[in-house]
């Protein structure tokens, strides 16, 4: 079996299992967020349902409109804080005591090696990164999971990514994504995982095994994975009393298909308007000019994020014709960085920095784009209209191209 057919089985309490077959799993985890768990409740009320299955197996958290922008907003996060108080849910993460969900949920442990995570958003799969089956799911099967304590699946066929060799400087897990689906365009991985695999695993960070996982939805995938190792139990040390259960694929698994990616050849890219798999070298878009460039959101808002951006913008200062927004994942991020002397480099160099939202990765707040702006950011999509006005253009990159291209005011690859 394969890694997903392993963690398919281990809940199913089945000798095996394969691809293609349909069943009623139980969950370990539900995560919904602000703008998600709404129409969830109404959805549940309508059910006639009356009390979640598990409080303590249920997380909520404000990241989206967050802080509120306008009343809509209010009333949307209000509503959740309402049915959490109701329900007696224990993983409640109210503003200024969390972070973006798919940074905030590894940082509290929540998520252990072979779990099965579900959220209502599309890039639950990030969790994959610990050695999960995590995907995103609809607010309607939301409510149903939150009453039943499961949810239908029908297991997914695997493509197997192998990463061999060494990454060079400045190249990093979102480089190698954005890589992949490159290759892969859109829908080459539809309802199918992502299993990375390879010697290559050893020189990446598990920031960017994060990054791998969170943006392996944009090739089409159901979802991301990566085997626990050594330093998936060394994140997870301090952080949780379980202990999970570190499984890996058997030699003789089947795989839909294989990828390999030799490291040593990837370069640092960017991903053009308007779809995350219109991908060039960094330097085939050099001289593009930029208005925002924002550095943050659960694809790249790791601390191991600005510490790259930082170190590039060391002493130097931003165009004065682009806006440079950091958006740190967590609160932790955030001391972190104050910690590390980050927050006044970064306010010399002229950044604004923001609280943890999914704000300018979406269009909602803390840095929507104008009419004929063009931005520059770590997050996963580009899509037309999704980040401001319909007529703005968004182009995507990792923390370093985004930091020289900062100062530049226009795409710049590292040097």
């Amino acid at each position: 079996m394969t890694l997903v057919e392993k963690i398919f089985a281990r809940k199913l309490a089945k000798p095996g299992v394969s691809a293609g077959q349909i069943s009623f799993v139980p969950v370990d985890l539900i995560v919904g967020t602000d703008v998600t768990v709404p129409l969830s409740i109404k959805i549940f009320k309508a059910m006639g349902a009356d009390k979640v299955f598990d409080p303590s197996r249920i997380v909520f958290i404000n990241d989206h409109f967050v802080p509120a922008k306008d009343i809509a907003s209010a009333n949307l996060a209000k509503k959740m804080r309402v049915f959490a108080q109701e329900q007696n849910i224990e993983n409640y993460f109210e503003v200024g005591r969390c972070g973006i969900c798919h940074i905030t949920v590894p940082e509290q442990g929540l998520v252990v090696p072979a779990d099965l995570v579900i959220g209502a958003d599309s890039h639950t799969c990030t969790y994959g990164a610990l050695g999960a089956f995590a995907a995103g799911i609809g607010s309607t099967d939301m409510a149903a999971a939150w009453a039943t304590g499961e949810l239908w699946f029908k297991i997914p066929e695997t493509l197997k990514v192998i990463l061999k060799g060494k990454p060079g400087k400045y190249v990093s897990g979102k480089d190698i994504i954005l890589t992949i689906i490159g290759k892969l365009g859109p829908a080459g991985a539809l309802y199918k995982v992502l299993e990375f695999t390879g010697q290559g695993l050893d020189y990446l960070s598990m920031a960017d095994r994060f990054t791998l996982c969170n943006m392996a939805v944009e090739s089409g995938a159901k979802s991301g994975i990566i085997a626990a190792d050594r330093l998936t139990l060394q994140f997870l040390k301090n952080r949780t009393p379980r202990q999970g259960v570190c499984l890996k694929a058997d030699e003789d698994a089947v795989y839909s298909d294989e990828l390999e990616i030799h490291l040593a050849g990837v370069n640092p890219v960017v991903a053009a308007p308007h779809d995350p798999s219109n991908i060039y070298d960094a330097r085939k878009l050099e001289g593009i000019n930029i208005h925002q460039v924002v550095i943050g959101s659960c694809t790249n808002g790791r601390i191991e994020d600005f510490r790259i951006a930082s170190e590039i913008l060391k002493g130097r200062k931003v165009c004065t014709s682009t806006r440079l927004i950091l958006i740190p994942g967590s609160p932790w991020i955030l001391k972190q960085m104050q910690r590390e002397g980050m927050l006044e480099l970064f306010i010399d160099a002229g950044a604004a920095i923001g609280p943890s939202t999914c704000g300018p990765c979406i269009g909602g707040h803390m840095g929507v784009l104008a009419e004929d702006e063009v931005g520059l950011y770590t997050t996963n999509r580009n899509f037309i209209g999704r980040s401001g006005a319909r007529s703005a253009k968004v182009y995507l990159c990792s923390p370093a191209v985004a930091a020289f291209s900062a100062i530049e005011g226009k795409i710049t690859a590292p040097r």
